[in-house]
């Protein structure tokens, strides 16, 4: 099947997110993480920060609304059964807390192949309800060959 390389720059819909206290310390406890500022409000403040910081890996929970629709476009035709996780990585900027709104927007940034895999790469956007930016990601998955 051609690479549909007419879709790099293709923009999808803005999604938003509601940074909930709960979700925060929950994500915290799943992934081991002790530092009391992503479960006491008052050890936040104490920190500096106006409520429980999400650590930063929080960022695929509130991205991951964003970069499924984009995966699944219909328009990029990926057989989603011959389909492997290539990598992530994440440029982290403003911290997220509870309370912020973040919104994030999905790039397609590049269709490629290299012998006979599919790489397709996007990059999201996030920032907080201010329009400050919380966190950059760039996504990428392998399809193989079939």
């Amino acid at each position: 099947m051609a690479l549909k390389t007419e879709l790099i720059g293709k923009e999808h819909a803005l999604v938003a997110y509601e940074v909930g206290r709960e979700k925060i310390r929950e994500y915290a406890r799943a992934v081991g993480e002790t530092n009391p500022i992503y479960h006491d409000p008052e050890a936040a403040r104490a920190a500096g920060f106006s409520n429980v910081v999400a650590p930063p890996m929080f960022c695929v929970v509130y991205s991951s609304p964003a970069m499924a629709p984009a995966v699944l476009d219909p328009a990029l035709a990926i057989n989603l059964a011959l389909m492997v996780h290539g990598s992530q990585e994440f440029e982290w900027f403003e911290p997220v807390v509870a309370g912020d709104e973040i919104t994030t927007q999905v790039t397609v940034k590049n269709i490629y192949e290299k012998g006979s895999m599919q790489f397709y790469v996007w990059e999201s956007e996030s920032s907080n309800q201010d329009g400050v930016p919380v966190v950059k990601g760039t996504w990428t998955n392998i399809v193989r060959a079939g």
